[in-house]
């Protein structure tokens, strides 16, 4: 026994009394605070504010002689919550508890609400008899200084005991996309604690570094215009009896694919997130009654273009051989099969050339493409394979989450009826708002797809650049050049003389022109999906009214207001 005790003090002493003292360290770790998110001009579009949180000790209520059942039955009634909601915001996570529960250290306060009106968290600290092991501090939460201002663009935070102890994660928008620049680094902090697991001091302690601030393209002004004229549109067109239930607007840079302004309508603030969503407000964003606020129509909804898709089927025509400068007869109604296909209202042309069937917005010219193309491309059509080309039927690929991919039929149709339906953006061709903007921007651009980017720059907490954001090159239109700048002559028409022309009479479109191209699109069982389709050199600008009616008359006024502000100048 002298001989074993002599090896175990003398010989092996050291080994056991770091052996001890690891097992009394304790790491915590140390919240970063989260990086802002601004637009191109450096105005905050969401910013950090110090709020009250309140947080629960589990190491005190352990010690107490019911473990703190009383404290937290008290703080759940205080709070306007269930006992059993804090208990499982706090219970440590383990190999059968994954979900619900506190990932971080147990020997830091967990934070159990956060935004705490002043008033409810003094009567905590006024009562400490009556809360013992709940801690009241001032800690950074998400401000929205912009309220409802790009509200689906930037996303939200929602708890998340899995994040090492931050308490909150990106769930949605730029938020969750860029969730490891604007997180930073926790730091830790090491605690000696003794046999009863009380903290006797601080051993070391590493600093958080603060989250980077993301630089967007979104430019503010352009977006709270786009928002406003969108919620225009809808007053507008319920006047004039039509449901108008949802709206979207999107602004790109042509010559470089960034996103300057996406706007959806309903839209919601994304404060009501701070310091955990009410259901009642949860129930709210996901009701169908509401119309589903927290879905981006920009990204996320899908409908049929109209007429503003007859851009990728006169680009198909042209690819063909059919001459971009002939001329095409235009009459009222053209026969496909065993089926009369008519113009808008029966209206017939004459005989015309395709910048005047764009201006005026002729089906039949259309019709007849589709049909000769069909019968001698009866596996793959050019209309829907131009269409990819456009890049449509995927993805864009934009920096958000969620995103739909749209509908381009493979083009193998047995009925002709199906191509003629085609070419004029009906039937089973579905698009997002994002993947039109896309494919005008590459109409304007002289025929580069990009994948568009939200995100500008990443800038660190000291100013340094980390990394900076560029939309990348995905394709290609195969299209030649002389084309291109014959398709946007003929939608230069459009503003002028053609259908958008009441929308943007008055306008100086000798010194600011803008080609565009109206759609009506119609939808089984409901009202008109009203579109608009319009670039000038810098921009593209895209409105998408559903149910808003015609093209001309519901959303081409909208995108003018969003144009005046492009341009500067006075709204109507």
């Amino acid at each position: 026994m002298l001989g074993r005790l002599w090896q175990v003090q003398v010989v092996d002493g050291d080994r056991y009394a770091r052996a001890a003292s690891a097992d009394h360290v304790r790491h915590v770790v140390v919240p970063a605070v989260r990086g802002r998110i601004v637009d191109d001009h450096g105005r905050p579009l969401v910013r950090n504010r110090t709020a009250m949180t309140v947080s629960v000790d589990r190491t005190v209520l352990d010690r107490l002689p019911d473990g703190g059942r009383q404290t937290l039955r008290r703080l759940a009634a205080l709070l306007g919550v269930s006992r059993r909601e804090i208990e499982e915001r706090i219970r440590p996570c383990d190999a059968k508890t994954r979900e619900d529960c506190w990932a971080g250290s147990p020997y830091q306060p967990i934070p159990v609400a956060e935004a705490v009106d002043e008033r409810i968290a003094m009567r905590i600290v006024e009562r400490p008899e009556r809360f013992p092991g709940v801690v009241t501090e001032l800690r950074p939460v998400r401000d929205y200084p912009q309220g409802e201002l790009a509200a689906h663009v930037l996303g939200y935070l929602a708890p998340d005991g899995r994040s090492g102890g931050t308490g909150t994660v990106g769930r949605d928008g730029l938020e969750a996309v860029y969730e490891a620049e604007l997180r930073g680094t926790p730091g830790v902090r090491e605690l000696v604690v003794d046999s009863a697991g009380r903290v006797t001091r601080t051993l070391r302690e590493r600093p958080a570094v603060p989250g980077a601030t993301l630089v967007t393209s979104i430019d503010g002004r352009v977006q709270r215009a786009a928002e406003r004229a969108l919620a225009k549109a809808v007053t507008r067109a319920r006047k004039n009896g039509r449901p108008a239930d949802s709206a979207a607007a999107v602004v790109l840079e042509a010559r470089t694919g960034r996103v300057i302004a996406l706007a959806d309508l309903p839209t919601y603030d994304p404060s009501v997130w701070v310091g955990g969503i009410d259901p009642k407000d949860y129930a709210r964003l996901t009701s169908d009654r509401q119309g589903g606020p927290l879905l981006s129509r920009a990204i996320q909804g899908q409908w049929a273009p109209g007429s503003t898709w007859k851009v990728t089927s006169l680009a198909a025509a042209v690819r063909e051989g059919h001459p971009v400068t002939g001329t095409y007869e235009c009459p009222g109604h053209y026969r496909v099969g065993d089926r009369d296909f008519r113009n808008y209202q029966g209206v017939g042309y004459g005989r015309i050339d395709l910048r005047r069937a764009l201006e005026v917005s002729c089906d039949t010219i259309f019709y007849r493409f589709a049909y000769e193309m069909w019968r001698e491309h009866p596996r793959e059509h050019p209309m829907a394979r131009m269409a990819r080309a456009f890049g449509f039927g995927v993805k864009t690929g934009i920096d958000l989450p969620g995103e739909a991919s749209g509908n381009v039929p493979c083009g193998n149709w047995a009925w002709p009826g199906d191509a003629a339906n085609f070419s004029i953006g009906q039937g089973q061709v579905l698009v997002t708002p994002l993947q039109l903007a896309r494919a005008y921007a590459a109409l304007a651009n002289g025929g580069t797809v990009f994948s568009p980017r939200v995100a500008k720059r990443i800038v660190a907490a000291d100013g340094r650049v980390v990394r900076e954001v560029t939309p990348p090159v995905v394709g290609h239109l195969p299209i030649g050049r002389k084309a291109l700048a014959y398709i946007r002559r003929g939608l230069t028409d459009v503003t002028k003389s053609g259908t958008a022309a009441a929308a943007f009479a008055g306008y100086p479109l000798d010194k600011r022109p803008i080609a565009g191209k109206t759609g009506t699109a119609e939808v089984y069982g409901k009202q008109d999906t009203s579109w608009f389709a319009s670039f000038d050199r810098r921009h593209v600008v895209v409105v998408m009214v559903a149910q808003g009616g015609n093209g001309g008359e519901t959303a081409a006024p909208a995108a003018r207001d969003i144009w005046s502000t492009i341009h500067r100048l006075k709204h109507r």
